[in-house]
């Protein structure tokens, strides 16, 4: 998605020609302290059904990204070089100027409804977070998932946002005609770390209590314990901290996914360990010279370290990505035992 192929509405002012193009989109901002010293260009998308490219390692074939940018601000976020595309800034701007498709649902609704379309799983939340929290005041998601029910569409949800709460009775819904799978992210438990590196985030701790609330209501949640970053959340007893955490918050699996570092990200994230962890930075270039992602010796290591401490903790490692039946509490076997995951690279937001 370019600007060149979005249209424009109506509204409180319009963004900058020279900056968006031709088809100028609708720029908000609004004077509420969630949401102070963010932009928000509302756009008319004319597709959002995204396919994912064959080269990818994603275990999916179509997205659906309702917004561009987050406000989670994650300093790792592989997304940021998308904002580039647009000829937005990488850095804070990412986390400052997002692009809100206000079209989302009904354009779904379109688009599944195609004789075309052949009902494929849908991923949402594997490019930038879709609850974030500019999803409490546009609220897309609702009409996106009430779209995908309509037609028994198989979907799964990557989140770090709490909001997928609100959406609980929509979420069981669907599950009585098609497959859901629901994660959360959640790769450390160090507040420290995590006021740092996701500064726009829920805590760790209230993400893992939507694990816990979903599971209350007969909704296996599954963790991608993503990313664990080197040196800085691998120590063998952060690790085992965190999967301890998650398997008392009753999730279903754990998947460990070792930092990726790509060109948008890698720069960002190098600035950021340069500020705040200046003496890490040498091993950070050693560590990841030969490209985006850590040696798969180290892959493993960490992979089989979790997978270990899960085993030892009555949850069991998951493949990234599967989508899992959400099933009424009585429908719900009482063990389900996922098959061990070889390292996966998924794309977190």
């Amino acid at each position: 998605m370019r600007w060149e192929n979005l249209t424009g509405e109506s509204g409180d002012r319009r963004a900058d020609p020279a900056l968006f193009g031709a088809d100028a989109v609708t720029t908000r901002t609004f004077d509420t302290p969630e949401f102070r010293g963010i932009t928000f260009h509302e756009v008319r998308a004319r597709s959002i059904l995204n396919r994912v490219p064959g080269a990818s390692r994603m275990p999916f074939e179509w997205t659906v990204n309702p917004y561009r940018g987050c406000t989670h601000a994650c300093v790792y976020c592989f997304a940021r070089k998308t904002h580039g595309y647009l000829d937005l800034d990488t850095g804070i701007g990412f986390d400052t100027q997002i692009v809100v498709k206000v079209n989302a649902p009904e354009l779904l609704r379109r688009q599944l409804a195609s004789p075309r379309w052949q009902g494929e799983h849908v991923a949402m939340g594997t490019n930038v977070d879709c609850y974030q929290r500019a999803e409490g005041r546009y609220r897309l998601m609702p009409g996106v998932i009430t779209a995908l029910t309509e037609h028994a569409n198989p979907f799964s949800i990557l989140t770090k946002g709490t909001l997928i709460l609100r959406d609980l009775e929509l979420l069981t819904r669907a599950a009585r005609v098609t497959d859901v799978g629901i994660s959360v992210s959640v790769g450390f438990t160090d507040t420290a770390l995590w006021r740092t590196v996701e500064p726009g985030t829920p805590a760790p701790e209230r993400r893992l209590d939507v694990v816990r609330v979903l599971g209350e209501h007969g909704i296996g949640c599954g963790v991608l314990m993503a990313p664990v970053i080197p040196f800085l959340s691998d120590h063998p007893d952060r690790l085992r901290e965190t999967v301890r955490a998650i398997a008392a918050a009753g999730a279903t699996s754990v998947t460990p996914l070792v930092l990726h570092l790509r060109p948008g990200a890698r720069e960002w994230f190098m600035a950021w360990l340069g500020q705040h962890h200046p003496h890490l930075v040498r091993r950070y270039e050693r560590l990841y010279a030969e490209g985006a992602y850590a040696p798969k010796w180290y892959q493993r290591r960490v992979t089989r370290q979790v997978h270990e401490l899960a085993q030892e903790y009555g949850i069991g490692p998951a493949r990234a990505g599967a989508a899992r039946r959400i099933r009424p509490a009585a429908e719900t076997p009482a063990a389900e035992a996922p098959a061990a995951a070889e390292p996966t690279q998924l794309t977190l937001i």
